[in-house]
């Protein structure tokens, strides 16, 4: 094991375990093994462990092709899974549209407050005045009778079928770059096209994220899957590392969200 998690962070190591262990329970039951929603780091790390296993393989969905958080589903090779075999819920918010604004982070917090892990949950979308989000089976029955309130408004959840999700309007550029490391500082320098100080001073004044929680080092190594945003700049992917220039600079293939 300490072979696999010198190529990961500290923190990551439950995460590690946890993604061994189901590995290992398909491979001796023969039984496939549902996680809950990842991030695209989590999914990154599960695929770097399991990789090209003969025996068993994975799939990843979040309720449609263009989620960011998916759930995992490891198997034996002999199974064919389906969509429903990922067992998500999709759920629209029912609220007084004329009077009240909606946005993600109170969507988040409501949810959150229930008392659910954020696991629990897959993308919350919105579009205009509609708001839809994906969950697991599992918590649906919990939900509909808890969510009643989104900051002041009352509001009510109404199950939908997968084909009326809604499309996310977000719009993903791919871009390719170099950076001298992969300190977060570099990173944010190179895809938002800032200065190195800049960023730093983003890093060091909490208005940046990676997967989703703040991190204030500026020294903080970014890896492949990492979601980054900046305050007032936008949301980006590491999505390879693509080697190194005869500068002996890496390039870099980030996805960038405005």
């Amino acid at each position: 094991m300490s072979v696999i998690y010198q190529h990961f962070r500290p923190e990551e190591k439950e995460f590690i375990d946890q993604v061994v262990s189901m590995q290992h329970y398909v491979e001796n039951t023969y039984a496939e093994k549902l996680t809950d929603f990842l991030d695209p780091r989590q999914q990154y790390i599960l695929k770097s462990i399991i990789g090209e296993n003969n025996e068993i393989k994975y799939l990843f969905f979040g309720g449609t092709e263009n989620c960011e958080r998916k759930r995992a589903l490891i198997f034996p090779t002999y199974l064919q899974p389906s969509d429903d075999d990922f067992t998500i819920t999709l759920f629209e918010i029912d609220y007084p549209k004329k009077f009240v604004q909606i946005d993600h982070r109170m969507v988040l917090g409501s949810l959150m407050s229930l008392g659910l892990k954020r696991e629990k949950f897959g993308d919350i979308i919105i579009n205009g005045d509609r708001v839809q989000f994906f969950m697991a089976n599992e918590v649906e029955d919990y939900v509909i009778h808890q969510l009643n309130s989104i900051g002041k408004a009352k509001v009510s959840v109404t199950k939908q079928d997968m084909q009326n999700a809604i499309i996310s309007d977000e719009n993903w550029k791919e871009k390719e770059t170099t950076a001298s490391s992969l300190r977060l500082d570099v990173i944010l320098a190179a895809t938002f096209n800032i200065s190195r100080q800049k960023a730093q001073s983003l890093v060091q004044q909490g208005h940046t994220k990676v997967n989703w929680e703040t991190v204030e080092r500026t020294a903080f190594e970014c890896g492949e899957g990492d979601v980054l945003s900046a305050r007032g700049y936008g949301r980006c992917s590491l999505l390879s590392i693509q080697g190194k220039t005869k500068k002996d600079k890496l390039r870099i293939k980030v996805g960038l969200l405005k």
